[in-house]
């Protein structure tokens, strides 16, 4: 009894799909190092410097592409390289813009003389500094920890670039009944 033998033709057709998925392939490839590269990451907060807004362990989304469109809002959760050693990345919240005038009494942070909002900061994550005022940079911006008390931000390395602001975080994704989209202060 002989086996069977494929014909020119289907070898043909297979060839064609083999060739086909290959495409496929390298093109999602392609489209997900472009996403990666200029759209969107996955990131972990390592520490509880952003609490109780982020948690160590949070995964988030990064909007890489949303500072292409426009600069980065007062409010905003960031991601950031680190001002004194850009190889680590930070996540921290802009409090002041260039231009700005910033400044804190015992804690109360002020942009341009009005209280920003500390409502949603429990009171020992809070702290009683002192300090400035301190007029923002052009092209820099002041960026702080939720966690005030407990973070190492603007107020010991000063200014952030606007070039290390690597985009805005969008979502925490884990731990899952914690989802929640980020716009603003809350």
């Amino acid at each position: 009894m002989r086996g069977w033998v494929p014909s020119r033709h289907t070898l043909a057709r297979i060839g064609e799909e083999l060739v086909a998925w290959f495409k496929t392939l390298v093109s999602a490839a392609v489209y997900a190092t472009l996403i990666v590269t200029f759209g969107f990451q996955v990131a972990r907060v390592e520490g509880q410097s952003m609490a109780p807004t982020l948690e160590n362990e949070d995964r988030l989304i990064v909007n890489k592409l949303a500072y292409r469109l426009h600069d980065p809002q007062v409010g905003d959760i960031v991601m950031l390289l680190y001002p004194e050693n850009p190889d680590q990345s930070f996540v921290k919240r802009v409090v002041a813009e260039p231009g700005d005038s910033i400044r804190s009494t015992d804690g109360h942070v002020y942009r341009n003389g009005v209280l920003l909002p500390d409502d949603f900061i429990p009171k020992q994550y809070q702290d009683h500094d002192t300090w400035g005022p301190e007029i923002v940079p052009p092209a820099m911006y002041f960026v702080m920890g939720d966690h005030r008390n407990n973070s190492s931000d603007s107020r010991s390395w000063s200014w952030v670039p606007k070039k290390y602001i690597l985009g805005k975080v969008q979502l925490r994704w884990w731990p899952l009944d914690h989802a929640r989209i980020f716009d603003g202060w809350h």
